[in-house]
């Protein structure tokens, strides 16, 4: 049982989306079928419990939310709950239409996804020939006087496009801008090898970040999210397990993270069978990394615990294969060595050479050949 209340509802809606992007953090098995996707009065019932719950932020996420011919209505509904609600969008399947709507329903703030700040290299990470409908929707969201975000994740092979980023989102008129390294979990993990920029990119990035805040001034707010595996102390998983966010993924699952599906032997709740109420105070996976009674050593009589909480348990788990030990990427960790080992790797070269697993092995071969011409 915990006091805390689930301030974010995060609605995965659906895993399918026109993008193939190889540092996806869907789960690599996705469900055979769309049928098994929650309805929309399973989702509007969702909400229902989450805000009487206390959540009053909420995403619509995916795969891709636009695929859901009835996000419109949940976005209505949403709002009339109380909601502030942000719609995390690739722009693929956005229309000047479906924006007015989103804006008449009360929609709080879109986040359009960019692969790269060309053409060429969107529609080579992105594959799909997507780069003008995200300029010119993010045009249109701006003109309805909607919120804006511009989100643009970061790996080796696109890094160095961060200055003419940033510029080009200043010359949209986006309110702000993430810029945001990859974190390696599900496809981004398989390819952790061929995506992990070297220090020196890292830094690189970061001074040109520093930059443009100091010629643009906070006009639009820039977020820099440092890669974890160039960090020597942990974030907090999620904020604190349990503490914080709710994400239901499309079949109904509830998780306190994208990612808890990974880790063995948990019990994983669906909304078809509980309660939120039920699932957020009582169940085995919501109160199995709460606070700091789960924790071993070196964790358990670290003074930093509480700032931590020891770090991410799924990452602690894709690297060691033990979910209560320490997150790897802290330099107390005796398992720090691993992450050692992935920089290291990505100060060599032949790295690049290697081809990307893309969630569509069409798109694969595609770079694939490219790559050999």
């Amino acid at each position: 049982m915990t006091d805390a209340i689930p301030m974010w509802l995060l609605a995965e809606l659906t895993y399918a989306c026109p993008l193939q992007c190889p540092y996806c953090s869907n789960p690599l098995q996705l469900p055979e079928s769309r049928k098994q996707e929650l309805s929309t009065e399973q989702w509007l019932d969702v909400m229902r419990q989450a805000r009487a719950l206390g959540a009053v932020q909420l995403g619509f996420s995916g795969g891709e939310p636009l695929v859901r011919k009835d996000l419109p209505e949940l976005i209505h509904e949403a709002g009339k709950m109380g909601f502030y609600c942000n719609l995390i969008t690739s722009a693929l399947g956005l229309t000047h239409d479906k924006i007015r709507a989103f804006r008449e329903s009360g929609l709080n703030h879109i986040q359009i996804s960019f692969q790269g700040s060309d053409q060429a290299s969107n529609e080579r990470f992105g594959g799909s020939d997507s780069f003008q409908q995200k300029m010119d929707m993010t045009r249109a969201v701006i003109e309805a006087g909607i919120p804006l975000g511009l989100n643009f994740v970061l790996h080796r092979h696109n890094i160095h496009q961060v200055a003419p980023f940033l510029e080009l989102a200043h010359k949209l008129g986006a309110e702000f801008v993430e810029l945001a390294n990859t974190q390696y979990y599900a496809w981004a993990l398989h390819n952790r090898d061929q995506l992990m920029p070297t220090r020196e990119q890292v830094g690189q990035a970061e001074r040109e970040t520093n930059a443009f805040r100091e010629q643009h001034g906070d006009r639009m707010k820039v977020f820099f999210v440092a890669p974890d595996y160039y960090e020597d102390r942990p974030k907090r998983c999620s904020n604190g397990w349990g503490t914080t966010f709710l994400t239901v993924t499309p079949e109904g699952n509830v998780l306190p993270c994208q990612s808890a599906h990974v880790i063995p032997g948990l019990d994983i709740p669906n909304v078809r069978e509980h309660s939120l109420g039920e699932i957020w105070h009582d169940s085995q996976l919501f109160n199995r990394f709460r606070g700091t009674d789960w924790m071993k050593e070196p964790c358990r009589s670290c003074p930093e615990r509480e700032i931590d909480l020891g770090g991410c348990r799924c990452q602690a788990f894709l690297l060691t294969g033990d979910e209560r030990a320490a997150d790897p990427v802290c330099s107390l960790s005796p398992d720090h060595h691993l992450i050692e080992e992935a920089v290291q790797q990505a100060q060599v070269s032949e790295t690049e050479s290697r081809p990307l697993l893309f969630r569509n092995p069409r798109n694969a071969r595609k770079i694939e050949t490219e790559s050999e011409t």
